[in-house]
Parts: C-alpha cells; sequence; structure tokens
C-alpha cells in the first residue's frame, strides 16, 4: 500500500520532493493526480510513500 504524502502542482515539484525523500532513504513514487485532467509535466501529481514508511516520510517534511 502507498499513501499520499503530499500534492504538487506538477511534475518538478514532484520530482524535487522525491529526490529530497531518496536522499533520507525513503522511497517515494509520483503519480498523477487522478482529480485533475492530464496536462504533460503541468498536471498536478502526487507524492507517494510506502504506508509502513509514512512517519519516516511526514519527519523529513517536518525537518523542512
Amino acid at each position: 500500500m502507498w499513501y499520499e504524502l503530499k500534492k504538487t502542482p506538477n511534475l518538478i515539484i514532484a520530482e524535487a520532493w522525491k529526490e529530497l525523500l531518496d536522499i533520507e532513504s525513503v522511497c517515494a513514487e509520483i503519480a498523477l493526480d487522478e482529480a485533475e485532467p492530464e496536462i504533460g509535466e503541468g498536471s498536478p501529481r502526487r507524492v507517494m510513500v510506502p504506508t509502513g514508511k509514512d512517519h519516516v516520510a511526514r519527519e523529513v517534511l517536518r525537518k523542512i
């Protein structure tokens, strides 16, 4: 299962969050926001982390 950690306005910002989480050893995936129409890289995205790592990911976000 995956936990939605953060919604982002586009792919570039989602990739930045994913990179930060990867640096902190938290596996992350990027998914399209299904509630929004797909318009390429400008489409809203969701940053997802494994359910068992959601507490670690939230702590990484809290530090920023």
